[in-house]
């Protein structure tokens, strides 16, 4: 006997924005053409002179020029386990809070967005929340923007948590065109931590020859010390006492060295925050065994509607 149960609601409601009738028919928006551009040449100053805020900047414009109640960034990761998720490594409003928060790839809407590899419009509700384990508003109309380059990919979206017509086709353009520019402008800033990587790693080889050669000297002023001293049983006091000092040559020289090899090296730091905890940030991530039996209970992708 086949089950009549009603499928299980996700929270997830995603569908193409490109074959949406009704979204074509949304009504225009009046915008004021001089601010976005010159928002837009800020954007590409910042990117051009190396500052890491553009990416912050450019979900800021995506709020103040979409009306959005929040817009972030997510960047697919990969974890040392195999496992997938998106990591929020910008965000601007109402979700600001969840800065560096993780959800998993295959129960996301940025997921669905990337799969289709297609703007998507999307609603998320209560359940969805329940899933991930955390409380927040719901998403009553949103886009999702796929980006990808070379090295990495992800997802450029903006939200509203007050209307189910927010966003307009003129929205989408300017949205459209931030996610090319969050593609190039990760891919610089993971260039630039590489060769600060290099340069860093080069650095530290120099400074480990040359302390190297400055412990040797000591060394072998210590080794001679002990050999006198070993030798003229008169003046040995005064032999060990040189030893000693030269020991504590060799001491300091050495924790120098070690410290060196143990000062961590920046790689790709600027897109992630490598010292949160869960007791100064709120991340969206399912770390509970309750919120684990939940995700069970899910299927992996949005409901298309």
């Amino acid at each position: 006997m086949k089950s009549h149960e009603p499928p299980l609601e996700t929270g997830m409601h995603v569908r193409d924005l490109l074959n949406d009738s009704s979204f074509g028919r949304r009504k225009r928006k009046r915008r004021d053409q001089r601010a976005e551009v010159k928002a837009l040449r800020l954007l590409a100053y910042s990117f051009a002179t190396g500052q890491e805020k553009v990416i912050q900047e450019l979900v800021d414009a995506a709020v103040a020029f979409c009306g959005a109640d929040s817009a972030g960034i997510s960047l697919l990761e990969e974890a040392a386990d195999g496992s997938r998720h998106f990591r929020w490594v910008a965000i601007s409003g109402s979700f600001a809070k969840y800065i560096q928060g993780t959800t998993p790839r295959n129960y996301s809407p940025c997921g669905t967005t990337l799969d289709r590899n297609r703007p998507q419009l999307y609603r998320v509700t209560k359940p969805y929340y329940d899933f991930l384990g955390v409380e927040a508003e719901d998403i009553t109309d949103g886009i999702l923007i796929p980006w990808v380059n070379d090295a990495m990919t992800g997802t450029l979206w903006a939200v509203s948590h007050r209307s189910r017509a927010a966003f307009s086709f003129e929205d989408y353009r300017l949205l459209n065109s931030l996610a090319e520019f969050a593609s190039v402008a990760i891919h610089h800033l993971r260039l630039q931590d590489r060769r600060m990587l290099q340069e860093n790693y080069a650095a530290s080889v120099a400074m480990a020859n040359e302390l190297a050669h400055q412990i040797n000297n000591p060394l072998q002023s210590l080794t001679n010390a002990l050999y006198l001293a070993r030798q003229d049983r008169a003046r040995a006091d005064d032999y060990i006492q040189h030893a000693s000092a030269e020991l504590e040559r060799v001491t300091s020289l050495v924790g120098r060295l070690l410290n060196l090899s143990a000062t961590p090296l920046p790689v790709e730091s600027r897109l992630q925050n490598q010292s949160q905890s869960a007791s100064n940030q709120s991340v969206v991530q399912i770390t509970s065994a309750s919120t684990a039996r939940k995700r069970r209970k899910y299927p992996a992708h949005a409901v298309c509607a």
